[in-house]
């Protein structure tokens, strides 16, 4: 009557428009989940393989809650070192990214050692690593060795991304570096450094299980990487099958966190976290 048109359903409830958005992503991861327990639980029943060899899904669970106490104490101390190397990768990365964009001669210098440590398989230092330091120091090492270069090279790479527009009337305005970096580069950077740990969140929890391994055949151990290759060498099949989904659940856990704390960010102005319209 008055001449205006009803707002469409998405303006009026938008908090129903993100939920019905929300569930096209997460139903089919969960359906293909479903149908892969049900597969794997069929193969087992008929092809009647002991447990021994392949667990039935249920026989997984079951001894994932009978053996809770001892699965979950591993855990804890996984995690723990994988954090560890994980802060130390972020605050080490994203430090020296800061050095190499004030000085290309330290970047030339620096970033090649860098490199040889990103491709060096970890599970070939860590014994290195056992020898020269404590056990847990070691762990905490290969940690750090395996997640530091993606913060370094994501940072490092965010920072020379800068529109060189911006950074142009940044200088014809007489801003110091310090402003410059503050304001124009740290925020620039700021999806290539949350990116860069999202990758190595997952990446510490690897180099900490590899390490764990590596000192497990050193003899000693209480990770939940120890716990894996204790079951194996018992022929546990049933609980290393239980070690191994909490292992993978973990490392899902570590990403989705990163994923909310990057798109929290990110949300209000960047436009890979911003809300696509069709």
């Amino acid at each position: 009557m008055n001449g205006l048109e009803p707002l469409p359903s998405a303006v009026r409830e938008p908090g129903a428009s993100r939920v019905q958005m929300r569930w096209p992503r997460i139903l089919p991861p969960l359906v293909v989940f479903a149908l892969g327990v049900v597969a794997w639980d069929l193969i087992v029943r008929i092809g009647e393989i002991p447990p021994y060899l392949l667990p039935g899904p249920l026989l997984v669970l079951s001894t994932l809650i009978s053996d809770w106490t001892i699965l979950s104490d591993s855990l804890a101390v996984t995690l723990l070192t994988a954090l560890e190397g994980f802060v130390a990768a972020a605050i080490g990365g994203i430090a020296l990214a800061l050095l190499f964009n004030r000085s290309r001669w330290l970047e030339y210098s620096l970033l090649p050692y860098a490199i040889v440590l990103q491709v060096t398989p970890v599970i070939a230092i860590a014994p290195l690593m056992l020898i020269y330091l404590p056990q847990q120091t070691a762990v905490v090492v290969c940690a750090w060795i395996v997640a530091f270069f993606p913060v370094l090279a994501n940072t490092t790479l965010g920072l020379n991304s800068v529109d060189r527009n911006l950074a142009g009337l940044f200088q014809l305005y007489g801003a110091s570096r310090g402003q410059t970096l503050r304001y124009l580069k740290l925020p620039a950077a700021l999806p290539y450094i949350l990116g860069g740990l999202r990758i190595a969140g997952g990446l510490s929890l690897i180099g900490a299980v590899a390490a764990e391994i590596a000192a497990g055949a050193a003899g000693a151990g209480s990770g939940l990487a120890y716990r894996i290759s204790e079951s194996s060498y018992r022929l546990n099949i049933p609980r290393m099958f239980a070690a191994l989904l909490l292992l993978s659940a973990a490392g899902v856990v570590i990403y989705m966190l990163l994923a909310l704390v990057s798109h929290v960010a990110l949300r209000r102005w960047h436009e890979s976290a911003l809300r696509k319209e069709n």
